[in-house]
């Protein structure tokens, strides 16, 4: 029903733009470059996040699917003596799994550099701590493509405190329909959106109830959709299914979550979703999230008054190296269609 190649070169096209959270104009550019070659408009709200509105049949009630374009990243806290770079992490990505990841390190003036991310102690030969050195945030370091040889060096390269550092996503289709990558939270839910707009216009339909498709920009900062653009009924967060202890969701199903840190969804949605999903018979998942929150979450928080629920395809290694399938990716979709059509 869905087009699988549509969904992987948009994700080519989404996945290889840095967007760390504060960093994601390049980004969301390319979102609404994508929704004007379907068909719609993308409109912007005052801190950058984007939305397309779409008339549905029944005009009394408006649902909100929400994904998030922004990532995981870094910054610059401070240039070291010997020319190497300081970082301070941007939402909170698995820091061990960083050394060695090449990056990029853009200025204020828009200037590009490139680098690689390394421990402190970086070379078995020299250092006897090299396999067993802390790897948290205080103890990595940025290693620049340049020659520099101390901070006076650096600086006048014009790179400065504050710079955003982007690590690469490393994006992989396999033949078997795996998509690895980095940030597959949250872009592939930014893909499985714009699939879904694709859908309605290639084939004519409208959503029961008005839709309006969200892309917020801080949501691994904690607050991508605090402000809704519009009066929402019910909104609706499309973002990954988290897997491993106590947990059922797998890399093919659709994660429907009853409860994050944040509280529990909206009884009557996450059990509209569950019928749904037996109904069609899709490979699905409930579960408890306890270290996760959502823009539905934010938006909740901020004291919107509207209804929530939590759904997306499980992905494997969260915050790290992930994975998911292209099965979880159908599934979501599909249940997102039988839920907008009810």
């Amino acid at each position: 029903m869905f087009d699988k190649n549509y969904v992987y070169e948009t994700a080519e096209r989404l996945f290889t733009i840095d967007s760390p959270s504060g960093f994601t104009a390049q980004a969301m550019a390319e979102v609404a470059k994508i929704a004007t070659e379907i068909g719609y408009e993308l409109q912007y709200t005052n801190k950058g996040n984007g939305y397309i509105f779409v008339a549905g049949q029944n005009t009394a009630e408006t649902v909100g699917l929400s994904a998030h374009i922004d990532t995981l990243g870094l910054m610059v806290r401070s240039i070291t003596a010997e020319g190497m770079l300081k970082v301070t992490n941007i939402g909170g990505p698995l820091v061990p799994t960083l050394d060695g990841e090449y990056c990029k390190v853009y200025t204020r003036e828009g200037k590009v550099y490139t680098g690689t991310i390394l421990s402190e102690h970086p070379a078995i030969h020299v250092y006897p701590e090299a396999k067993t050195a802390s790897r948290d945030i205080d103890h990595m370091l940025v290693r620049l493509d340049k020659q520099v040889h101390n901070k006076a060096d650096v600086e006048a390269l014009g790179i400065m405190s504050g710079d955003f550092v982007c690590y690469d996503a490393k994006l992989s289709i396999t033949e078997d329909d795996f998509i690895k990558s980095r940030f597959i939270d949250d872009k592939i839910s930014v893909v499985i959106l714009l699939s879904l707009l694709r859908h309605f216009k290639i084939n004519n339909m409208k959503p029961n109830k008005n839709l309006v498709c969200l892309f917020s920009t801080y949501e691994e900062v904690g607050h991508g959709m605090a402000a809704l653009p519009m009066a929402i009924d019910e909104l609706l967060s499309v973002d990954m299914g988290c897997i491993g202890l106590d947990l059922n969701c797998t890399e093919y199903d659709v994660s429907i979550c009853a409860k994050d840190s944040s509280g529990p969804y909206d009884y009557a949605i996450t059990s509209k979703f569950i019928a749904l999903a037996k109904r069609d018979k899709l490979n699905y998942a409930v579960d408890i999230y306890p270290y996760y929150g959502s823009d539905t979450s934010a938006a909740l928080s901020a004291g919107n008054d509207i209804r929530g629920g939590l759904i997306g395809p499980g992905v494997h290694a969260s915050h790290g190296m992930e994975r998911t399938h292209y099965k979880a990716v159908d599934a979501t979709l599909q249940l997102l269609a039988a839920y907008l059509a009810e």
